[in-house]
């Protein structure tokens, strides 16, 4: 039953979390707000998960309490941002933090996300029109070229065999790719596969800078929100190894916990990783740590790292679309040089 919870988009947490906290505000009995969010709500499955909700407030349970019967919608950030303002009496401050955090992070993912779909969209349509071409035009031009019994260079005959295996072995073919597929979508959800595919993604070039800057900013905001609502250190940094996905960022902060517990500082923690963590993110931790001023220190670094993600995600699209005009000019120029130039030898003998 809760994993069909786990579909409720996160566009529609967020304003589940940023609605409630203003109805609450505007003095609206909790209750009461929850029946309003209900009714506005089109999702079916949040319907429910509203109704569970109220019946749980009525029977005398605390909202967070709530909250956890859905582990699939709720992160343990929402949960416990709003046990924290539920235990300091300022809940709808609480909740509007956890929007702003889950927004922020959402768009964070948007961003790299959206600088991905491009270079993928044009593979993907020179992929077909290139399969296309391979079994319409170059079968009737290999037959052409049989025919005048012409002498086919190196090139042509690449692509005339590459056109032969496509046509004769299509299903094969799909079969194979559809296996690959699948193979890398099981490898993707064990362990060892998983850490191999975290450990390649924050070395490749440029993309990889990316991602460690957007954990960064992940980390600094996640620890900011939990530690600015009263959370404790360790706690705060428990939820946070929860929210990153990366396997070495949360190995990272298993071992800060465990250092922060033997009584190291935060920053003499994280600091030993500056592959993962950039020398600014401790710098500005060890400046909160000594100043009392963590949180807003840590939202600091968020936001400079959020614009440079930003940035980057930017340049990246900038550097991306001529590189891949290249490409594809490339390509077909191969393939126009590689079928033309038979043409050429016939003609010539004419």
């Amino acid at each position: 039953f809760s994993i069909f919870f786990g579909r409720i988009k996160m566009i529609d947490k967020i304003t589940f979390a940023r609605n409630l906290g203003n109805m609450l505000d505007a003095g609206l009995s909790f209750t009461r707000a929850i029946a309003v969010l209900e009714k506005q709500t089109k999702n079916k499955k949040f319907k429910e998960v509203y109704e569970s909700i109220s019946n749980d407030i009525s029977a005398g349970k605390a909202f967070h309490e709530a909250l956890q019967k859905f582990p699939k919608v709720f992160p343990p950030i929402f949960v416990f941002m709003v046990k924290a303002g539920e235990e300091s009496g300022n809940l709808s401050e609480s909740l509007k933090v956890v929007a702003n955090q889950l927004e922020k992070t959402y768009v964070l993912q948007k961003k790299i996300r959206g600088a991905m779909i491009y270079p993928g969209v044009i593979i993907s349509v020179m992929i077909i029109i290139g399969i296309i071409m391979m079994m319409t035009v170059v079968p009737k031009l290999t037959q052409t070229f049989a025919e005048l019994k012409v002498n086919l260079p190196n090139s042509t005959q690449f692509i005339i065999w590459v056109s032969n295996t496509i046509n004769h072995q299509f299903f094969i073919l799909l079969g194979a790719v559809i296996a690959a597929m699948a193979a890398f979508y099981w490898g993707l959800h064990t362990v060892k596969g998983k850490k191999a595919f975290d450990w390649l993604t924050v070395r490749l070039p440029v993309i990889g800078r990316i991602i460690v800057e957007a954990n960064a900013a992940k980390t600094s905001r996640t620890l900011s929100s939990l530690i600015g609502s009263g959370v404790n250190l360790i706690q705060s940094v428990e939820i946070t190894r929860d929210v990153l996905q990366n396997v070495y960022y949360k190995n990272i902060l298993t071992e800060t916990i465990a250092a922060v517990e033997k009584g190291k500082s935060l920053a003499t923690a994280i600091e030993q990783n500056e592959r993962l963590y950039p020398v600014f993110v401790p710098e500005m931790i060890a400046v909160g740590e000594e100043t009392g001023k963590l949180s807003s220190m840590l939202q600091g670094v968020a936001v400079f790292y959020e614009n440079e993600v930003e940035q980057k995600t930017k340049d990246l699209s900038t550097i991306i679309e001529p590189l891949w005009m290249v490409i594809v000019g490339a390509a077909v120029g191969f393939f126009a040089v590689s079928m033309i130039t038979p043409m050429y030898s016939v003609m010539n003998n004419l």
